[in-house]
């Protein structure tokens, strides 16, 4: 039974990622706190779920800039430095949208322009402490180590959204971006007592635009990685309806702030449970085969949470979701950073932070021109049949992913 639950050996060992642990767990649940406010503003300010994505997709050149930022400058300076300046910049734009939200004749086009700004800082610090976890844990805790992450993030978008949706209900918007501002300074005093992270100092410190192209190339000769990130891109840009759930809360069922909190909190409350019982992870001896079967599940949760008009049902569908996405996220990143080199190790994570992060700002746009041209019930449902049938077209055009054993990397071309 002890190879079943969750292994905690990293948190009891290692100094470094328990306060990485700690303090990005702190930050995720104020993050989770914009996460909702501001669709929430969009919806409450347009009364349109294609506005919501919109606003969303607007992020995306955002975030992916940064995210291959923070991937050059990353793996050539010192990660636990370049974190701890980028979550303090957050702080400052979370205060610049609880500003703009507080002002009786708020600005749309700010609160969209301080979002997408908010997503590009974070996309810088993402790659960033993804890639500091293998530096502090080892090759052989990543399994353990991710698996805790995948607990903190879970456990984060279940709190923060559920506090954001209490405190949508009895108080102002802009109080739920002062939390999340505080939050964001306890994780740069967290990193403060981390150890630097030694660099390789590969090329020039002045070649961004060079280093972003280089880890292009690597990627460009590495399959299984491809395959790696389109798989976790077809979840998100067709089966993640987030944009809809405003208009899911209010419209379809009926309800308030409270349950739109639920909406967002259910994926996470899935993950949690199957986070706790990720030890078995460690001993699967196709990782590649159990993702694609975990992105089919994932897929079919969502068609039939866009086919039940009932709370619960709907919930407990998002929940099954949740817990089919870390048995895929926590495999994807064992074999990603086991199959690459220490060179180009923040490069490619910052590649996939940008695939991660973006291809819900996708999704978005999409489940939101979907709605708006069909019904918000046909954008869910359509959304979930895409991406089982993008697993199996992804999996016979990429077949390294789907016969991909524990220890062989059938990686590269």
């Amino acid at each position: 039974m002890a190879k079943l639950f969750l292994d905690l050996g990293p948190l009891r060992s290692n100094r470094n990622f328990r306060l990485l642990y700690l303090g990005q767990f702190v930050s995720l649940v104020g993050s989770n706190l914009t996460l909702v406010a501001v669709p929430y503003q969009v919806y409450r300010d347009t009364h349109s779920s294609l506005w919501v994505g919109l606003a969303s997709l607007i992020q995306l050149p955002f975030l992916i800039f940064g995210a291959l930022a923070g991937g050059a400058y990353g793996d050539r300076f010192d990660k636990r430095a370049l974190f701890g300046y980028s979550t303090l910049v957050m702080a400052a734009i979370s205060i610049g949208l609880a500003l703009n939200a507080s002002h009786n004749s708020h600005s749309l086009w700010v609160l969209i322009a301080l979002a997408a700004l908010w997503a590009g800082v974070g996309g810088f610090s993402g790659p960033l402490r993804s890639a500091a976890i293998p530096y502090y844990v080892g090759q052989d805790k990543l399994p353990a180590a991710y698996g805790l992450m995948q607990l903190s993030i879970n456990v984060g978008t279940i709190a923060g959204p559920a506090l954001a949706g209490f405190l949508l209900a009895l108080a102002s918007v802009s109080n739920l971006y002062y939390i999340d501002a505080l939050t964001f300074v306890l994780l740069a005093v967290a990193t403060v007592f981390m150890t630097p992270i030694a660099t390789t100092k590969t090329g020039s410190a002045h070649g961004l635009f060079r280093a972003i192209a280089n880890g292009f190339g690597y990627i460009r000769h590495h399959r299984l990685a491809q395959a790696i990130y389109l798989v976790d891109l077809n979840a998100n840009f067709f089966g993640l309806p987030r944009a809809l759930f405003p208009a899911v809360a209010l419209g379809l069922y009926h309800a308030g702030p409270q349950v739109l909190g639920l909406l967002y909190s259910a994926p996470g409350v899935g993950a949690v449970l199957m986070a706790l019982v990720t030890g078995w992870l460690q001993h699967v001896t196709r990782p590649g085969r159990l993702i694609a079967l975990a992105v089919i599940g994932w897929g079919a949760a969502m068609a039939l949470f866009g086919l039940v008009h009932t709370v619960w049902i709907g919930l407990v569908c998002l929940a099954v979701a949740g817990a089919m996405d870390v048995i895929s996220t926590v495999l994807r990143n064992v074999l990603l950073q086991g199959a690459i080199t220490d060179e180009f190790r923040t490069r490619v994570s910052s590649i996939q932070m940008a695939v991660v992060t973006g291809g819900p700002r996708l999704g978005d746009a999409e489940s939101g021109i979907i709605a708006s041209l069909f019904t918000t019930e046909i954008s869910i449902v359509s959304g979930g049949l895409a991406c089982i049938v993008g697993v199996f077209a992804l999996t016979k055009w990429r077949p390294e992913l789907w016969r991909q054993t524990k220890d062989h990397k059938d990686a590269v071309v």
